[in-house]
């Protein structure tokens, strides 16, 4: 199939490693202009093709605001939004900080990014936002509060701004990764082990047998669905959610 993406110029967050990464290896070798974002600013390894690195801390609020109008005015039509969670740790007991802290660092560049492109995508006709949740987004994972709740923030926005700029031939969408094997998901696995005594092979033995696929997913696995939301044929798809988590949740 032919995504359609050659020469489209696409932006993708947090891709230096894990999901971010997949997706910007990705559409680079459809031939998307891609330029990776990260804090190091380093090219993800494997990638071929148009694709530059670009150094951001997203959690800096003061960096992500004198970005944004280097993005407006970057005739960006592809945005793959995507932040690292927090810390683990239950609801009870988190304070104003610890939310607020989260709520900036995941939900604020999120929106501000998108605001700074959806305007020029609307005037061309032509856009694509596709932000990477958690199947916590569904069903909420024990023990990440702080991601639950924000994400699921963010799932109320996708939602929204996916109806109001639908006719303008822009799509809003979001991916939800179950148990996909990043870093992110093994210091969250070695994290688990420390607190049940238990190795993190047991802890990901336990997870996997939770999984009907029966093992943790590949980050190119995530990337494809990632990337068939960017395409043109994918240009009904808007205001959806798709899981890529071999079943993990139990329900459509």
């Amino acid at each position: 199939m032919d995504y359609g993406l050659k020469g489209k110029r696409a932006v993708v967050l947090g891709a230096s490693r894990g999901l971010g990464a997949a997706s910007a290896v990705l559409l680079a070798a459809e031939g998307a202009q891609v330029i990776a974002v990260s804090r190091s600013g380093k090219v993800p390894e494997g990638a071929a093709g148009d694709i530059k690195g670009r150094a951001l801390d997203l959690s800096d609020q003061a960096a992500v605001a004198a970005f944004a109008p280097e993005l407006a005015g970057a005739g960006i039509d592809i945005l793959v939004n995507n932040c690292g969670g927090p810390k683990a740790g239950p609801a009870r007991g988190q304070s104003r900080d610890n939310w607020q802290a989260a709520f900036d660092a995941m939900a604020l560049p999120v929106f501000a990014l998108t605001e700074a492109v959806i305007g020029p995508m609307t005037e061309r006709g032509w856009g694509r936002i596709v932000t990477i949740g958690s199947s916590g987004v569904e069903m909420p994972i024990p023990g990440l509060a702080l991601s639950n709740g924000i994400r699921a923030s963010v799932a109320g926005w996708s939602k929204t701004l996916a109806a109001e700029v639908a006719a303008s031939g822009v799509t809003v969408n979001m991916v939800l990764p179950g148990r996909i094997d990043t870093e992110r998901v093994a210091e969250l696995d070695a994290g688990k082990a420390s607190k049940l005594g238990k190795t993190a092979e047991e802890v990901a033995a336990a997870s996997r047998a939770t999984i009907p696929a029966g093992r943790y997913g590949r980050p190119e696995e995530f990337a494809a669905a990632v990337a068939f939301l960017c395409s043109a044929p994918a240009s009904y798809i808007t205001g959806s959610m798709i899981r890529v988590d071999g079943g993990l949740i139990g329900s459509l």
